[in-house]
């Protein structure tokens, strides 16, 4: 794992997930990891029900490995890993579909356009993108629960919207300061859950 990787895997759940018993590390590891397949597999081209396929093989596979999985920073990230066998699984459902092509209408430019390669940005950076997605996911939905509806907006609408904190103050019958407050306060919560994530 490479020294300034800002959001590694916490050998902990590597460690707790290889325990067939148990079960709320295998829920942990599915509700960070398999949004975040799930959606890379999506943007590389896929329908619902495929990426829905190729995300739970993906987690046979770690689930049929995680007995073995060893925690070694020297040879590489657990997503380094993670994303060999995604990118794996998915090149064998591009040759599958390829062998047995879906009707397009059996038109000239139909067959043209399949055949043109669609642009594709770097995989690596789609990847490390859904990650950092993923766990920002995760740790909302968790502070999320914990705030009242205005100091949530007040965070949301300045944060994410990228409201004036006046205008939301003025909408939410709250001071400006109210809304400074509310988003500093969520910021640290969501640092806090996020630091208590899973770290390679």
């Amino acid at each position: 794992m490479p020294a300034n990787d800002p959001m590694p895997t916490r050998p902990s759940l590597l460690l707790r997930i290889r325990d067939a018993g148990d079960r709320s590390a295998w829920e942990q590891f599915v509700a960070l990891y398999a949004p975040m397949i799930y959606r890379f597999v999506r943007r590389r081209g896929l329908q619902d029900a495929d990426a829905a396929d190729v995300t739970q093989e993906v987690l046979r596979v770690v689930a049929a490995k995680a007995r073995c999985l060893e925690y070694d920073p020297a040879v590489g990230s657990f997503r380094a890993w993670l994303f060999t066998v995604t990118r794996h699984t998915l090149i064998n459902v591009h040759k599958r579909q390829s062998r047995h092509p879906r009707g397009t209408g059996d038109t000239a430019m139909n067959h043209r356009l399949d055949a043109q390669p669609a642009p594709a940005p770097d995989e690596k950076e789609v990847w490390e993108q859904e990650y950092r997605n993923s766990r920002l996911n995760w740790a909302a939905e968790r502070v999320r629960v914990q705030c009242s509806d205005t100091t949530w907006q007040a965070f949301w609408r300045t944060a994410v919207d990228g409201e004036s904190p006046r205008a939301v103050a003025e909408s939410l019958g709250i001071s400006v300061g109210a809304v400074h407050i509310a988003k500093s306060r969520v910021i640290a919560r969501l640092k806090a859950v996020l630091g208590e994530l899973p770290e390679e």
